[in-house]
């Protein structure tokens, strides 16, 4: 076996190219007396190096060609060396100015590092290589490692063996350089060691590797890319610029939200997080997935930062992961079993930043719906801000889904992979697009970005190497991060065709010959196919946002594998319909109410694939649902152009905050309508953060720009004494859960729902029908009767006959709190459930217009 060792020299040439090694060289030797050969490694300043090896045999020198080093003061060149061009070989004829290198780059510094034996992941024993660390004059005390050339395997940086594997995926770079970043270092854009990947010892395929032994403490890591810059054809390849690792599970940039970096900088540089065997030491507590039936799960929809940033929240840490920890029995007390967390993947809150001379503020990416890198929670939602180069964000993240899991609320994430943060070909350049732009985006013939986001561009989601991404990203954050599921935004960009769409390849045979261009949406798409039917991802709630800005609308169509919910849009905008009291909406209406049958019952799905919800952070709360008419989004600073028109809102007789006391009892009885409604129907409810004690954003519709008291969450208004729908809430939740007939796993059928008009069994689903009721056979509740007037008439109802039990009001949104939830507890109960006695005597009871309510079957001797 041939035996290497590496020599470390100054080179000087004379006349005749006469090789001298200076005194001060330093020498490694591996191996005693048995070399066959030995090599050296010539370095002159930055720009070349080549690597002689002499047979003990052949004196003769022999050139094996490497790449060119990048130098940082030259960035621009890009020429290639070789054994034909090479300087230092003689069948280049032309003359070298060696001196005028040397003096041009005098102040870059070369170290040479020995790289042993090493298993290459080809499955043998690497080929012994030469690697050369590149650094700009050092601020710092410089570094040794020992580099190997490491395994493609797997992707990102992963602690192994008392060192640190490197792997990233790249097909159309030249060259690759993992670049090493102190924190001192990385603020001040410098590179603390750079290590230039050698396509021979450091590349598998279309991978490149590496795997460093050293010093790691309060080191970062990026990597530069060589190769062509054309965005016509879709590359965007710069050697001067530091990509952040897609698979980098802790990003570092800015320590603190809002705060702009040094000069002002919106996008200061950012790193990835080298990980060691120590970070795997978070004590879970024996911390295990809940898995709730999804029939079960009452959905918060809420914002990290926004939860407890109000200055009224009282936290510790206001606008934290903990600061949501320090706030979660409230959400126990509400009834929630599950969190959806909007966007708490890394993303730069700076991204929009600029004066709001409307608002006098400026403006941020409030919402996260641009992410920066997937596998990294977001830095800023941490207290820990910087320290352990992103350690802290991880395991803050880890304490609030232990803590949740402790109160019994799952944890589901609100993911982003239609889109990245990178826009179009005028935006940053910050990983994916310097890394391999035509394999990670949606692009046209000649390099345009498809924009079915609405946001610039659209990831390449069914490209083998973009979804085999995505499933690894989902896998890391149920396995490490403990997760119970995710909410995908705009998913029906998951289902569309990726760019050089080849079904052959994708599936191993054409499909029906039909020419697929790319952004076909795919009844089969290769990514929903591996998500549905992954062995960890398919015992996980996955729920999709079931559309997209490209007109795609898959809301009860979306491909399933009888796994996949759906946010139902059709619900909202039904329920907002006849609840405001439109013509011509009981029909539809009363699907809502089954769990939507039309939509999913064909399908072979169930009513816990509709994911119910009248409100969400996109759009009106509940609060400017009964008093806006109209979006009113001045301060967003785009003149009210932007935000949906279409709300199917009513302001209830006045527009504004400011209006007559009828106006103001009339939208809270509306707000109880759409809690009780959303609470009493098939599927799963979802409620928006705040919605709870009616927040208002003053008309606003699209707050993704405001980091303040419109996206906040006040909890002084939280607890004040006209509060009263939060009680109203809280009872309400409480009974859902109570109820064995609301959480359904299959449609109800006739035998345990009947349906009801203003009289027994004869439901009016006429075009001007604004009244529906329903009985509904309760295992534990006996029966239950359930009606909604939306007229703006009064109506006195006739109840369905049951022999020997007489209909106890407990719910009855025409009435003032408390008495709108008849509990136990609330004081002259008595009084007011005989105020109605005589309707009921009769079999009867009278409903207020825009009302709804739940009465109770129970023993006549007990009336």
């Amino acid at each position: 076996m041939k035996q290497h060792f590496l020599v470390a020299v100054d080179v000087a040439f004379s006349l005749g190219y006469s090789l001298s090694v200076s005194q001060n060289m330093y020498l490694f030797p591996f191996f005693q007396s048995t070399f066959t050969h030995y090599t050296l490694t010539l370095s002159l300043s930055l720009n070349f190096s080549a690597t002689y090896y002499r047979s003990l045999s052949n004196p003769k020198f022999s050139i094996v060609p490497m790449e060119l080093l990048h130098c940082p003061s030259i960035s621009t060149y890009t020429s290639k060396l070789s054994f034909h061009n090479h300087p230092f070989s003689r069948r280049n004829g032309n003359g070298v100015d060696f001196e005028s290198i040397r003096r041009k780059l005098r102040s870059s510094v070369v170290m040479v590092v020995n790289v042993a034996n090493a298993d290459s992941g080809r499955g043998g024993a690497a080929k012994t290589a030469a690697t050369a660390v590149v650094v700009e004059k050092p601020t710092t005390e410089r570094r040794r490692f020992e580099v190997l050339s490491g395994k493609p395997l797997p992707f990102g940086a992963t602690a192994r063996d008392g060192g640190v594997n490197f792997s990233v995926f790249s097909s159309n770079a030249t060259s690759a350089t993992l670049c090493l970043i102190t924190l001192s270092d990385l603020p001040e854009k410098r590179v603390t060691e750079q290590i230039l990947l050698d396509p021979l010892a450091n590349k598998t395929g279309d991978v490149w590797h590496v795997f460093l032994k050293g010093d790691f403490e309060n080191m970062l890591y990026g990597y530069k890319f060589d190769g062509k810059f054309c965005p016509e054809e879709g590359h965007y390849f710069d050697s001067s610029q530091i990509m952040l690792d897609p698979y980098a599970k802790a990003t570092v940039s800015r320590g603190e939200y809002g705060v702009l970096g040094p000069e002002d900088d919106c996008w200061p540089p950012m790193a990835g997080m080298i990980p060691s065997a120590a970070d795997d030491q978070f004590n879970w507590e024996g911390d295990l997935p809940l898995k709730f039936p999804q029939k079960d799960l009452v959905i918060y929809e809420m914002h990290v930062r926004g939860f407890t940033n109000h200055e009224s929240s009282e936290t510790k840490f206001p606008g934290t992961y903990l600061g949501v920890v320090e706030k979660l029995d409230h959400l126990k007390e509400l009834g929630v079993n599950c969190i959806e967390l909007m966007p708490c993947h890394e993303f730069n809150e700076l991204e929009y930043y600029s004066y709001n001379s409307v608002s006098g503020d400026y403006k941020f990416n409030f919402w996260g719906y641009s992410t920066v890198n997937f596998f990294s929670p977001m830095g800023r939602y941490s207290s820990a801000g910087l320290s352990n180069c992103g350690l802290g964000a991880i395991n803050e993240f880890k304490y609030l889904v232990k803590e949740a899991h402790k109160r019994g609320i799952e944890v589901i994430m609100d993911v982003v992979f239609n889109h990245t943060a990178e826009g179009n070909e005028n935006g940053p350049v910050v990983s994916f697009r310097g890394i391999d732009n035509s394999v990670f985006y949606m692009l046209a013939p000649k390099g345009e970005f498809y924009n079915y986001s609405g946001c610039g561009n659209t990831f390449n989601c069914n490209n083998s190497i973009v979804r085999q991404f995505i499933v690894d990203c989902l896998r890391y954050w149920v396995a490490e991060m403990h997760v119970d599921g995710f909410r995908f935004d705009l998913a029906s960009i998951l289902t569309r065709s990726s760019s050089s769409w080849d079904a052959v390849n994708v599936y191993g045979n054409s499909t029906d010959g039909d020419v697929i261009t790319t952004g076909t949406p795919l009844t089969s798409p290769p990514l929903i196919d591996m998500i549905s039917n992954d062995p960890i991802l398919r015992g996980v709630k996955l729920i999709a946002e079931a559309w997209d800005c490209g007109g795609l609308y898959q809301v009860g169509m979306f491909p399933h594998w009888g796994v996949w919910s759906e946010w139902n849009g059709k619900y909202r905008d039904m329920v907002r319909q006849f609840i405001k009291g439109t013509d011509g909406f009981s029909g539809p209406f009363a699907e809502c109410l089954c769990g939507s049958p039309n939509l999913y019952q064909k399908g072979g799905r169930k009513p816990w694939n509709s994911i119910n919800f009248v409100c969400a952070h996109d759009g009106f709360t509940l609060a400017d649902l009964v008093t806006y008419n109209n979006k009113h989004n001045l301060a967003n600073g785009e003149d009210n152009k932007d935000g949906e028109n279409h709300n199917n809102s009513w302001n209830c007789g006045e527009e504004g905050e400011f209006a007559s006391i009828f106006v103001k009892k009339l939208r809270k009885r509306q707000m109880r309508n759409f809690f009780l409604c959303l609470m009493v129907s098939q599927g799963v409810p979802m409620i928006y953060m705040g919605d709870e004690y009616g927040h208002t954003k003053g008309g606003n519709n699209n707050t993704y720009c405001h980091d303040n008291y419109i996206n906040y969450f006040c909890w002084d208004k939280k607890d004040e004494s006209s509060s009263d729908f939060l009680r109203f809430c809280c009872l309400m939740t409480k009974f859902r859960h109570e109820c064995e007939s609301l959480g359904l796993d299959g449609f109800p059928t006739a035998e345990r729902l009947q349906w009801h008009g203003h009289t027994p069994r004869t439901p009016d689903w006429s075009e001007t029908s604004r009244f529906v009721a329903f009985t509904l056979v309760d295992k534990v509740k006996g029966e239950l009767y359930v009606a909604f007037n939306t007229s703006h008439l009064p109506v006195t109802i006739t109840l369905p006959e049951r022999p020997g039990y007489r209909w106890q009001p407990l719910v009855d949104t025409g009435k003032p709190a408390p008495f709108d939830f008849l509990t136990d507890d609330v004081p002259e109960r008595t009084t007011a459930a005989k105020q109605y006695s005589h309707f009921l005597d009769a079999n009867q009871y009278p409903m207020l217009s825009y009302s709804s309510i739940i009465l109770l079957l129970s023993p006549a001797d007990d009336a």
